[in-house]
């Protein structure tokens, strides 16, 4: 097909990883270009590669070239292919590895011929939506039992580089109770790539999910296509098929430092911190997709979101904390009580989880927090009572059995935990709870908490 169509040959300007072009106005609609078509760039030097077309000024097109413009002339010719970039979408793509321009990056089989469908698209309607009510289990306590994963919520990972985010992120895709798991990876180091496969290969559920991977010496344009890539493969899996799917993306940072470096070789005006003006919608485009449908199944988003110099008033998780419902906040390896917060959780809590969840989540928390008061008298070497030193017993219990991201425990045990711990440190009449729960719950004997403990 790609040799009936037209060529253009008047290259206008290359700049960074973007060529301009001259195409004359077209009164034909089938060969008139369209924002987000692809096109195929070609240099008598032997240069070849798909491009896309980012904006549309008269007769001039700007497209975003996916290998980069290194050893591009202005002899060069395009070739418009008349349809916006598209993946790969069948049961065949589970279990596969695929680069930032859709191509397979695996030895797998060949999939040329099956199905592909276009990226990009709209969010689904509103209408079409069901109210998040149903709890993604990921057996890490800090998140089962004091922020819960609801199925179609939207939320980041706040961290800093060095965090080690990508093992809570491999972690959580392992555990979670998902059908699928989508994985997008936005310029990651050699390293990291092969991390999260051998963790997924070595887990057993590689053969749930499907990767999308831009590493750090790929084209930075690749690295705009795969959040899409990912979530129109996630959302197919969902509407479709009904099936419960997790998307991870990592970092979302990256992702916009891309359309930073592409919009300030577009010559555009640059807003804070020389992102464009545009970062909030781009961003929104993407986390939008989350949703639990009425005739299917759900979406899911969990994006690790990196902060410069450990700044939350950075434009991309300033900007991220507005779209999503809350974030996890990974700090010095632990998950951070006071700094993480799941706005849905009050849907799952108690309704769908054992009835002494909310409780325990608060008075745990209380005594959290009254611990680290302790902490600091300690420090500033007050006199303690018995009641401080009890806190501080709590606390340091607290952080070793709870916010540790290497502990695994699924939520019934964890709660039955959070209860051990409070027998061990309080007396029952201290912690403010419902007697009922209690009564139920407490243990009452030394045996009962060695039989926990066992």
């Amino acid at each position: 097909m790609a040799q009936t169509l037209a060529r253009y040959s008047k290259v206008l300007e290359i700049v960074g990883d973007i060529l301009k072009v001259r195409v004359p106005p077209s009164a034909n609609e089938r060969t008139r270009v369209a924002f987000d078509d692809l096109a195929l760039v070609e240099d008598p030097g032997g240069f070849t590669s798909l491009a896309r077309a980012i904006k549309l000024d008269r007769d001039m097109v700007s497209l975003q070239v996916f290998a980069g413009t290194k050893g591009l002339s202005t002899e060069a010719s395009v070739r418009f292919l008349g349809h916006p970039m598209r993946v790969t979408y069948s049961s065949n793509i589970l279990g596969r590895v695929f680069r930032g321009d859709g191509g397979p990056l695996d030895n797998g089989p060949d999939l040329s011929q099956d199905p592909k469908i276009p990226i990009g698209g709209p969010s689904v309607n509103p209408v079409r939506r069901l109210l998040a009510s149903k709890m993604i289990r990921t057996d890490v306590p800090m998140i089962d039992i004091f922020n819960s994963l609801v199925e179609s919520q939207k939320i980041p990972i706040f961290s800093v580089a060095g965090e080690p985010y990508n093992q809570l992120l491999a972690r959580i895709g392992i555990q979670a109770d998902a059908d699928i798991v989508v994985f997008g990876g936005l310029g990651l180091i050699f390293d990291d790539y092969h991390f999260f496969l051998r963790r997924f290969e070595d887990a057993g559920v590689f053969a749930r999910t499907v990767m999308f991977v831009n590493l750090a010496s790929d084209p930075v344009v690749e690295r705009l296509l795969v959040p899409d890539m990912a979530l129109a493969v996630a959302e197919k899996f969902a509407v479709e098929e009904g099936k419960r799917v997790l998307v991870l993306l990592t970092d979302m940072t990256a992702y916009a430092d891309a359309m930073k470096e592409v919009g300030i070789a577009m010559e555009a005006v640059p807003s804070n911190r020389g992102y464009m003006g545009d970062l909030y919608s781009q961003l929104a485009r993407r986390y939008e997709k989350a949703a639990d449908y009425t005739d299917g199944g759900s979406l899911t988003i969990l994006a690790v979101t990196t902060m410069p110099g450990d700044d939350v008033t950075h434009p991309v998780p300033d900007n991220t904390g507005y779209i999503t419902e809350g974030q996890f906040y990974l700090h010095n390896g632990e998950l951070d009580p006071f700094g993480s917060l799941s706005r849905l959780k009050q849907h799952v809590i108690g309704k769908v989880t054992r009835e002494d969840h909310g409780q325990i989540m608060n008075t745990m928390i209380r005594f959290y927090s009254s611990a680290r008061d302790a902490e600091q008298k300690q420090a500033m070497a007050f006199d303690l009572s018995d009641f401080d030193l009890q806190l501080l017993k709590f606390g340091q219990l607290f952080r070793k059995r709870f916010m540790n991201i290497e502990i695994s425990l699924p939520l019934e045990k964890a709660l039955d935990l959070c209860w051990q711990t409070l027998a061990e440190c309080f007396e029952p009449e201290t912690l403010l709870m419902k007697e009922a729960l209690i009564d139920k719950y407490f243990p009452k004997l030394d045996a009962d908490l060695s039989n926990m403990a066992a």
